[in-house]
């Protein structure tokens, strides 16, 4: 996916870390039929079906909303996948003739989501598109309406997340290296590529820890009510984060263990 005139580096940077996702999620998933050639004249027709979603194997295709071109996308790109969910419609164009290669939504869901590598991996390639088309509609807007949602740039030492704060967003760390504090004690790091704020958002409660960037980060905003309709329409990567949440949790107890001084109970024996 190519967003339309200049991209931010970091743009780039998650692009092109978005591109292999599609290829590892099909991996052994057998075509629902022959590929599309479709011409300029035979894109503009309704050729997607709700039970199908669609791999570009030649392209460029450029997505285009309400007449105006959002993003380009190329060879490698998946696209379907919000078709049976209540959003705007998209409508794509080319100048040429683009090759698409079609594949079972059952099927494609159920190697998306056999291992939680590929949970992960499903999570991270929608949570990556749904940033780059906010990326996108935000060019469309004024710059008095633009959202405060989208990639924000933080300097080392600078809070992406403050302790006691009402929680309105999700957050992904897609450059740099955070950290957890807790008053005033460090309980955690917090890599590249991970979910955090997901918890308070769910529990309607307040922040509980503070994330403050150890390095440069690049953090993905995502607002509560958009993390919360990608769960709830996409059950099954949804137990992908909680696994994850769980692991953090895990980790974060431990640590806090640790700085009180209790030892760690030993493990149970079967």
């Amino acid at each position: 996916m190519y967003l339309i005139g200049d991209q931010p580096p970091y743009v780039d940077q998650l692009r092109q870390s978005l591109q292999a996702i599609p290829a590892q999620l099909l991996s052994g998933v057998t075509p629902s039929r022959p590929p599309l050639t479709l011409s300029p004249a035979a894109l503009s027709q309704d050729w997607m079906r709700d039970d199908e979603v669609y791999l570009i194997q030649q392209g460029p295709l450029r997505v285009v909303l309400d007449q105006r071109a959002l993003f380009q996308l190329d060879e490698g790109d998946l696209i379907g996948l919000g078709r049976t969910l209540d959003l705007p419609r998209l409508d794509y164009e080319s100048e040429a003739e683009v090759l698409i290669q079609p594949y079972g939504r059952e099927a494609f869901l159920a190697a998306a989501t056999a291992t939680p590598a590929q949970r992960d991996a499903l999570l991270r390639y929608l949570l990556g598109q749904q940033a780059l088309l906010a990326q996108a509609l935000i060019r469309l807007k004024p710059p008095v309406t633009q959202p405060a949602t989208g990639f924000r740039r933080y300097a080392a030492g600078d809070e992406i997340i403050r302790q006691g704060d009402t929680a309105e967003h999700v957050f992904v760390i897609t450059e740099g290296h955070a950290e957890a504090w807790v008053d005033g004690c460090k309980v955690g790091e917090v890599c590249q590529d991970e979910i955090v704020g997901a918890l308070a958002v769910f529990t309607h409660t307040p922040r509980t820890a503070s994330v403050i960037a150890r390095t440069a980060c690049t953090v993905l905003v995502i607002p509560q009510d958009q993390f919360v309709s990608l769960m709830e329409t996409t059950p099954r990567i949804a137990h992908s984060l909680i696994e994850n949440m769980a692991r953090h949790i895990d980790s974060l107890n431990k640590e806090v263990t640790r700085l009180r001084g209790i030892p760690e109970r030993p493990a149970e024996s079967n």
